[in-house]
């Protein structure tokens, strides 16, 4: 709060709402949105929790092990690194084997590389690849149609969450780190077996 009295051109927040109940975390990006909502203010924030980001900032940067990643809006780092969507179905009461492998046939010719999740009584989850969906409008009427036919009470159709985008960067770069680690190992490997000794 201090940070911000005097209205500095450029203020510093790091991990702004650590440590606070949700209630007092809303009360405090309210204030925080409130305060750079002018466009004559600017304010670099950091933050281990995704959920603040997307509340807060206009625009994100990703570090991944010290080395900046990405930039950009929250819809344009999902839609970017974001790999599809996450379908979740609650039906209106936990079903037998044939009823759950009958729904996961027609989520399968919906959405043919969907990857069931993990399912909890009444609960099941696919990971759906964005090739998959050609069109949303399509897709979510196809869902209606499962909806009632399947007697499902509720479901959700969701795009990758931020924090799914962060996962997916830092497992690229674990990747790229040991492929790094790899090579090296190989070019030495190379090395040592064409010296020559006298």
């Amino acid at each position: 709060a201090l940070s911000m009295l005097g209205s500095p051109h450029i203020t510093l927040l790091d991990e702004p709402s650590t440590g606070m109940d949700p209630k007092a975390k809303q009360h405090i990006w309210k204030a925080i949105r409130a305060a750079f909502k002018s466009k004559k203010r600017a304010a670099i924030l950091t933050t281990h929790y995704m959920e603040e980001a997307e509340a807060v900032c206009d625009r994100v940067a990703i570090l991944v092990s010290g080395k900046l990643r990405c930039i950009g809006t929250v819809q344009h780092l999902k839609t970017k690194f974001g790999k599809g969507y996450f379908l979740e179905m609650k039906l209106k009461e936990v079903p037998d084997l044939q009823m759950k492998e009958q729904l996961q046939r027609a989520v399968l010719h919906i959405f043919p590389n969907g990857r069931p999740q993990e399912s909890f009584s009444s609960i099941l989850s696919y990971k759906i690849p964005k090739e998959d969906v050609h069109s949303l409008a399509l897709s979510f009427s196809r869902l209606e149609e499962a909806k009632h036919a399947f007697n499902i009470e509720e479901y959700s159709f969701s795009q990758a969450t931020l924090e799914q985008v962060f996962v997916e960067l830092a497992k690229e770069q674990e990747e790229e780190d040991s492929f790094g680690t790899l090579n090296s190992m190989l070019w030495w490997e190379r090395t040592q077996g064409e010296r020559v000794v006298f």
